[in-house]
């Protein structure tokens, strides 16, 4: 079957959207949000039960979404870690990755960081089931260990997964990080930016979704971010800047650059917005699961018309 043209799928959601609802289903963001938040223990690096419940849930709902589904096991310290892949599309050709980490920093839920970016993340996965035809593969992936003390070291999640493609000699065609997609905040001063003038440019209101690439990061970036800014129905920033700018590469799209991959990050902003960063604080009563749900269609359609 051949894919819908951009403008019926557009109209189609803009349809649903008018009604109030969204093409991504709220109370399945919920529901895995709740799992992701509910481990006995936070899901960080020294509770590997919490962290392999959390894992061992990816899976079973990529598997449920249609996924084929694999692992990337290895070892830090004497610990077992967990990559959590969900294979979408074509087995053949090249492939767009889009992933979020599910481990958290220190002893807290982690509901936006990166709880959000999971949700979306099998969120995602139901909806690409759902496709009659995707033109080109597509990987899911769930990381393990993007936080503290992993952070910009080889034992990164997304490192292991990078590595891997790039040995492999894996075509891709770019990557895609979500990392905190669920707090939005309309009131004027919300939003903050690593150099001040920036909110002359970008505006002081934490209501949108950002869109953040280095300079000379491709077509693969450009193309992304253009065309989602264009289908998205919240509103979307898009920001290019030098690869030295603090927080343009905090998360794991960092590891697909070192390997010469083009790759975008999409985030609420992270700590230049949500307080609550890497704090217990981080809870699920302060998301907002419509804006997730709209930030999550807009991802489903610039992957189906990149």
């Amino acid at each position: 079957m051949r894919r819908l043209p951009l403008i019926l799928l557009l109209l189609v959601l803009g349809a649903l959207r008018t009604n109030g609802q969204t093409t991504a289903d709220t109370a399945r963001l919920r529901q895995h949000l709740v799992a992701l938040t509910t481990t006995p223990e936070p899901r960080n690096y020294l509770h590997e039960a919490s962290l392999n419940q959390a894992a061992d849930y990816i899976r079973r709902e990529l598997a449920a979404a249609g996924a084929r589904t694999s692992e990337q096991e290895y070892q830090v310290q004497g610990r077992r870690y967990r990559n959590i892949i969900g294979h979408f599309g074509p087995a053949q050709g090249p492939r767009v990755v889009v992933g979020a980490h599910y481990d958290v920093c220190g002893e807290q839920p982690g509901a936006d960081d990166n709880g959000t970016g999971v949700a979306a993340l099998l969120e995602l996965a139901r909806l690409l089931r759902q496709q009659p035809q995707l033109p080109y593969p597509i990987e899911l992936v769930a990381y393990t260990l993007e936080e503290p003390p992993f952070f910009r070291t080889k034992q990164m999640g997304s490192y292991v997964h990078a590595q891997s493609l790039h040995a492999a000699g894996v075509p891709v065609r770019g990557m895609v990080a979500l990392e905190m997609l669920g707090y939005y905040n309309d009131q004027p001063g919300s939003q903050q930016y690593p150099l001040g003038p920036l909110k002359w440019v970008y505006g002081s209101r934490g209501n949108y979704v950002t869109v953040a690439q280095k300079f000379g990061n491709g077509r693969f970036g450009r193309r992304f971010a253009r065309r989602y800014k264009a289908t998205a129905t919240l509103p979307v920033k898009r920001f290019n800047a030098p690869a030295w700018l603090p927080g343009i590469d905090f998360s794991d799209h960092l590891n697909y650059w070192h390997f010469g991959y083009a790759a975008v990050l999409l985030t609420d902003t992270a700590f230049y917005r949500n307080k609550s960063y890497h704090e217990p604080t981080d809870t699920l009563s302060r998301l907002d699961m419509r804006r997730l749900g709209l930030a999550v269609d807009a991802v489903l359609m610039t992957l189906l018309h990149p």
